[in-house]
């Protein structure tokens, strides 16, 4: 399977510059190594304070 990294960086909203940006399942794997989630689960409000945490998640979707 190729990858779609120009396509994908049309709906990338990671505003850290790193070089998995685009390459959605090394952005999948580095996060969940970090038990994190990536920058697309997050709005943009919270996307900007690189909080990735999967709190941060749960609180941002009301869940805690």
């Amino acid at each position: 399977m190729d990858c779609k990294k120009e396509e994908n960086l049309k709906n990338c909203n990671c505003f850290y510059p790193c070089e998995r940006k685009g390459i959605c399942c090394e952005c999948i794997a580095y996060h969940r190594k970090n038990d994190e989630l990536p920058a697309c689960y997050f709005d943009n409000d919270n996307e900007k304070t690189f909080d990735r945490s999967i709190k941060n998640y749960c609180r941002m979707k009301g869940l805690l």
